[in-house]
């Protein structure tokens, strides 16, 4: 837990996405690829493995699969399970740059 409340404790957003390992695909993996490469080093984006993070799941009441969170200064200011485009998720994170 320590850990995660370093990488969510930063002036910059960051934009998470839990997942099951077992239902990744390729789609959801190239969106974030794009939604980092376009937004550069302004914003960090974290895929966290709901499985391998269960304590840490339970915690944030993640449920779903994808769920989408973004944090600057440690604060949650968006969240939305489901899948989203790269175009959405550039925009949502650029509110908070």
């Amino acid at each position: 837990m320590t850990k995660f409340g370093e990488l969510i404790n930063v002036d910059k957003p960051v934009l998470i996405d839990f997942y099951f390992d077992w239902s990744e695909n390729e789609n959801n993996l190239d969106t974030l690829k794009d939604v980092a490469a376009a937004l550069g080093d302004k914003a960090k984006v974290i895929k966290i493995d709901i499985k391998k993070n269960e304590i840490l799941a339970e915690t944030l009441r993640v449920k779903g699969n994808p769920t989408f969170m973004i944090y600057k200064n440690g604060e949650m200011k968006w969240r939305q399970t489901g899948e989203q485009d790269a175009n959405t998720l550039i925009g949502l994170v650029q509110q908070y740059v």
